[in-house]
Order: structure tokens, then C-alpha cells, then sequence
């Protein structure tokens, strides 16, 4: 797949310093924002997926402050993350609150989101748990496609300034799974699919020392994140009657059991679909043990793991995983990410929309 060329020229940890850039500071500066960054994924209760938090990619980014060169570094992030299907768990950090004067933030839960239009009689077209950023976008005058469908790209709404500007990804950017059965013909033919790159936008990175309100960072998908909740949630995208009526099961009873076989049966798809793409996936169960080897290594070096069961446990299937037998203590600690309330909902946001709206 093709991606368009972000040209910026973010300076990572990984390189050696060569050439100019108007936001590089000194390399201990440099590394001891990768290490923060590391350790923030070492420490989030909800990730089951921490076994990999050292090879986290930290870019520097605190120096912007425009709104264009800003979403320039988020598409860097992302075509340097998606690798062609090759995930690479990646952060970019933007200016802390001290630094900026206003805060920078991205108000997409994530870079890549599907719009929900909600018509009049409360049906949603699209991804509910979208509808009100959507009709934040559409208030600063994005437009959604003539013919509304399922899986409209968001544009990304960015936070700079006191200014508010929204950003339609450039057509090749995104990396999207169609999504097929191997076994179910007519699985292709319900026309779902799901983005490659998780990059979670409006988490605040905390450190000791800082407060970094726009830092997005991705890992990869576990296979129960889209096939288990975002397809299958009835708030989400609803799937299950669908699937469940294609494989003609009796739904009149729930003891008939049609939702856990409908729910494998996406699971699988979207298993086999990303394997197929060659885009970069873990299923429940290696994710699990790769959790426990984690859990091993920490307490190997004298730290005990801080983690939320109920996010840690999967999905589907969670008591044939090991990480469902063992209790955990939840702490927070810093490094981290932390949720923030959308802007869109404090009245320092709300003013700044109503002064934007199109």
C-alpha cells in the first residue's frame, strides 16, 4: 500500500542527530522523554500488551505549535507506525502545558475513528460511539461524504493556540482491512473492515515533571478489540444478529448459545483477515501469555505489576487465558497515560467551537 509523504522532519530516539530541526533539544533531553514515554507504556494498567513497552518509538515534537505542521507530524506518525502492515508501536510527543501557553490536543479518541450520523429517529449510520465527535466535525464545517456509509474517515480536529482546525487524511494514508472469513463466503459480503493502527490521541502523557496533553501513541490490535467489542458491542457496530442469521442459528433463546458462536465467527475473520493483509495482530490467547511473561519479568526486577482485571481479561473466552486466574493490584503511577475529559465538554472547549463553528 502506498502512503503519501509526510515530509517533516521529526527527529525520534532512534536517530543520531545529523542535520537541522526547529524543535530539537538536547539528546539527554531527547532521552530521557523516550524513557518517560517507555515507561508510560510499562505502566498502564489497561494494556495487556507491555510485554513489548522497550522498543516504544518516542518522537520529539514539543517545538510545534501551528496546526498544519502539527497534523504534518501525525501523518509522519502514522505512515511510521503502519510500516506497510509492519505495526511499530509508536509516540510522538507534542509541547507540555507549560511550553505551550495554550494546550495542544487532538480531539479524536483516536487518529483514525469511522464517523456516526445520527438521523432523526435515533438510528445510527456508522459508528455510534462517534456521533458526537462527528457532529463536532460537521459544526466546523466538514462535510461527510455525499452518500453516507458505514466507515467514513474522520477528519482529525485539532487543538492549537486558541486555534481549532479539522484535517481530512489524504486519500492512500489509512490503512484499512477488508474484512473475510475463510470458511463463510458471504462473510465478505457484509462489507465491514477495520483500520490497521490503534493510536490512541487524547490520553494525557503524565512524568514526574510534566503534564503533555496531546501525545499519541500506538501499539497493535488484539483481535477481541474489534471483533469482541467493536463490532460486536450493541453500542458499537451490532454484528452479532448479522452474523448469527447468515449462519442461520436459532436466536429465539439465548441457551441456544447463536451469540458465542456468531462472536467466534467474527473473531475469526478478523484473525484471518489481518493475517491475510499482512497487517500486524495478536489473538487473545498469545496476548495473554505474553501478559504473564510481562508479569514475569517485572517482578523479576523487583516491581509488581499495576493492572485493571477488568481490562487486562479478554473479551471472549477470558477464562481459558491465564491472565483471568490471578488478581492484580491497580495503582497509579507516573510515568502514564491518563484519561482526559473530550473538549468538547469543558466550557473552555465549548467556547472555542462556538467561536469556530463554520
Amino acid at each position: 500500500m502506498k502512503h503519501p509523504d509526510f515530509s517533516g522532519t521529526l527527529r525520534d530516539q532512534a536517530d543520531d542527530g545529523a542535520g537541522t530541526c526547529p524543535f530539537t533539544t538536547r539528546a539527554a533531553a531527547e532521552d530521557s522523554l523516550a524513557a518517560s514515554g517507555r515507561q508510560a507504556w510499562r505502566n498502564a494498567a489497561r494494556c495487556i500488551g507491555r510485554l513489548h513497552w522497550q522498543s516504544l518509538r518516542v518522537v520529539e515534537a514539543r517545538g510545534l505549535r501551528q496546526p498544519d505542521e502539527i497534523f504534518e507530524a501525525l501523518g509522519r506518525h502514522l505512515e511510521l507506525a503502519t510500516n506497510h502492515g509492519r505495526i511499530v508501536p509508536m509516540m510522538t510527543v507534542f509541547a507540555a502545558d507549560a511550553e505551550a501557553g495554550d494546550p495542544i490536543r487532538i480531539w479524536n479518541h483516536q487518529l483514525i475513528r469511522y464517523a456516526g450520523y445520527r438521523s432523526a429517529d435515533g438510528a445510527v449510520t456508522g459508528d455510534p460511539m462517534n456521533c458526537e465527535l462527528t457532529e463536532v466535525a460537521m459544526a466546523l464545517g466538514w462535510c461527510p461524504p455525499a452518500e453516507r456509509g458505514r466507515f467514513d474517515l474522520l477528519p482529525v480536529i485539532i487543538q492549537a493556540g486558541g486555534r481549532l482546525r479539522y484535517y481530512e487524511w489524504p486519500r492512500g494514508a489509512v490503512m484499512e482491512v477488508p474484512l473475510r472469513h475463510p470458511e463463510h463466503p458471504w462473510f465478505e459480503r457484509l462489507g465491514l473492515r477495520w483500520y490497521a493502527v490503534p493510536a490512541l490521541s487524547d490520553r494525557v502523557f503524565l512524568t514526574d515533571a510534566e503534564a503533555y496533553p496531546c501525545a499519541p501513541f500506538n501499539g497493535w490490535y488484539m483481535g477481541t478489540e474489534i471483533g469482541a467489542r467493536n463490532l460486536a458491542d450493541e453500542a458499537r457496530y451490532h454484528q452479532l444478529p448479522v452474523v448469527a442469521e447468515k449462519l442461520g442459528l436459532d436466536m429465539r433463546r439465548s441457551r441456544s448459545l447463536w451469540k458465542d458462536r456468531a462472536l467466534l465467527v467474527l473473531n475469526e475473520a478478523v484473525i484471518w483477515s489481518f493475517e491475510r493483509e499482512g497487517v500486524t495482530l495478536v489473538d487473545h490467547h498469545q496476548a495473554s501469555r505474553e501478559f504473564m511473561r510481562f508479569c514475569q519479568r517485572e517482578e523479576g526486577q523487583g516491581r509488581e505489576v499495576s493492572a485493571d482485571w477488568s481490562w487486562i481479561v479478554p473479551p471472549m473466552s477470558g477464562s481459558t487465558t491465564p491472565v483471568f486466574h490471578r488478581k492484580y493490584e491497580h495503582r497509579e503511577e507516573r510515568p502514564d497515560f491518563r484519561v482526559q475529559v473530550p473538549p468538547w465538554k469543558t466550557p473552555a472547549g465549548r467556547e472555542l467551537l462556538e467561536r469556530h463553528r463554520a
